[in-house]
């Protein structure tokens, strides 16, 4: 047994650490006090190896900073545009570059931007935030709760395992089931990403782990996971184009298209009609074609409905706060196709829904505060909005727009050749951008314009861009925030979100120009 027993006790004091030698007999008692210094090479290093960067992404930044100031500075200024204008336009610009570059978390970007726009005087603090105060804006923050609400009281799930239970014996009917149980929920939950994150990605991964199919395996992972994660990134662009309220940027679309005299009368109600035979085709033919072109190795679940029965009985009956949501998007969704006759507009709709959530007490305010995508929506989408209106207002869009629509004409092109180009023009520049609504708020007003300076019918042309970028979400991995999730799941491979992404672009837009094409010809859009 050792004589006496060191017990170290580092109390840092600058740089000297203190070692305590103490009596066995009484560990209370120091005896024997040392010090030793740690040298200043060793306190430097530590202190460059706990150094952690948590501001801007510096390259990013420079690439995005350059692009704005070589627009600027570099191009020359066209006679017909203001110096006022041109500025504005370079700031815009590298705002949406910062998009793409991800130097900042989106919010944070729009903010620094809208700054800067701000201190060279390029806009006025009320014109920089004049789109606070957008109806549209302020809806989609508030279908954002109501996203919430309805994965909070489980009546997502519930619908879901209802289509699985009747039509999951087959692993393509399980595909139809979580495709049409989508389609059937997303006039209420106005966010695809909501929709993938909180309903149907948690239900696939159950489904597949249930029939041995593991994420992150690649042999088991094919079984049938693959198949019911590509199938549903696919078909949630045509859910989200089904309804106004599906997606936020459906209604971003309809405003921008208003600010250039597009206006639509009882847009959900047109919407709805002009959208549903293209997008039910689409619906009931992708699960189908993805079998034959990316079949799952198990093409029997006889498990599945006896699975979505068992989650059924241990969830129990409709809760009181499933009824209320239900009862409370009935009467939102009426209000939506009715409102306007009797004076009540989109917006005023929602808030009354989500008034009614907060007094029966299916969310609380703290639901609200905690739905940040709702918030940073806000702050982004509206300084995006509020940019593209000014640039509007001060004749870029026009000019840019008449500059391509020349040379279209120069072409000796119809406008249904124009109108071909600038929607494929629209759809695939995609591949340079993050966000669905990001590529809206930099694109679609300059592209509406284009196409109404070539002769497309504007309603024709609004549409057409609005249901474009829908579709264009399930590119790549990176193009929209459902895709993002159903890669992450774990069970597709990154070349393979790749190649159907664009195969099945390639077919969304042969349906949609063949079926859509025909629809939109009976209803007189053209």
């Amino acid at each position: 047994m050792p004589q006496n027993m060191e017990i170290s006790q580092q109390h840092e004091h600058g740089h000297e650490h203190e070692h305590i030698i103490t009596d066995p007999n009484s560990i209370n008692t120091p005896i024997l006090p040392t010090r030793t210094t740690t040298t200043t090479t060793s306190r430097v290093k530590t202190r460059f190896t706990n150094l952690h960067w948590h501001g801007v992404k510096p390259i990013p930044l420079l690439f995005a900073t350059i692009t704005g100031l070589l627009i600027r500075f570099a191009v020359p200024k066209p006679a017909k545009v203001s110096t006022r204008a041109w500025t504005l336009l370079s700031i815009f610009v590298t705002t949406v570059a910062g998009l793409v570059l991800d130097p900042l978390p989106v919010g944070a970007w729009a903010f620094v931007c809208l700054t800067l726009s701000l201190i060279t005087k390029t806009l006025s603090f009320e014109e920089g935030f004049s789109a606070m105060t957008n109806e549209v804006i302020w809806l989609i923050v508030v279908a954002f709760f109501f996203s919430r609400g309805f994965v909070k009281t489980g009546l997502g799930d519930r619908l879901a395992m209802y289509f699985i239970k009747w039509l999951g014996r087959k692993t393509v009917g399980l595909s139809y089931g979580l495709v049409l149980s989508e389609a059937l929920i997303s006039a209420a939950i106005p966010s695809t990403t909501a929709r993938a994150g909180g309903v149907f990605s948690p239900v696939i991964k159950s489904v597949a782990v249930s029939n041995g199919s593991v994420a992150f395996d690649k042999k088991s992972a094919k079984k049938i996971g693959a198949y019911l994660a590509m199938s549903q990134l696919q078909c949630a662009g045509n859910s989200s184009a089904l309804f106004l309220t599906a997606a936020a940027q459906n209604l971003l679309c309809l405003k921008l298209a208003e600010e250039l005299g597009v206006k639509i009368a009882s847009p959900w109600v047109f919407w709805l009609k002009t959208a549903s035979v293209p997008a039910f085709v689409a619906l009931l033919l992708t699960p189908l074609i993805l079998y034959k072109l990316y079949p799952p190795e198990l093409k029997d679940t006889p498990e599945a409905p006896a699975l979505a029965a068992e989650k059924l009985k241990n969830m129990g009956p409709v809760t009181r706060n499933e009824w209320v949501m239900v009862g409370t998007m009935l009467l939102a969704v009426s209000l939506w196709v009715f409102g306007e006759r009797i004076g009540v507009s989109s917006v005023v709709a929602a808030m009354l829904g989500l008034s009614l959530l907060l007094l029966l007490g299916v969310l609380d305010w703290n639901d609200c505060l905690n739905e940040k995508s709702a918030w940073d929506t806000l702050a982004w989408f509206a300084v995006l909005v509020g940019m593209a209106s000014q640039l509007t207002n001060l004749g870029i869009v026009s000019w840019m727009s008449g500059c391509v629509a020349n040379g279209l004409k120069s072409m000796n092109l119809s406008w249904p050749a124009a109108f071909g180009i600038l929607q494929a023009a629209y759809f695939f520049v995609h591949y340079l951008f993050a966000s669905q609504t990001g590529h809206v708020g930099a694109l679609y007003s300059a592209f509406l314009a284009m196409n109404i300076a070539s002769g497309v019918p504007g309603v024709l042309a609004a549409l057409a861009l609005a249901y474009n970028t829908n579709l264009f979400g399930a590119l790549t991995h990176y193009s929209s925030g459902q895709a993002a999730v159903y890669y992450g799941a774990g069970y597709v491979d990154l070349p393979d979100v790749f190649k159907f992404g664009f195969l099945m672009a390639l077919i969304n837009a042969a349906i949609w120009t063949v079926v859509g094409g025909c629809w939109w010809k009976i209803l007189g859009l053209y």
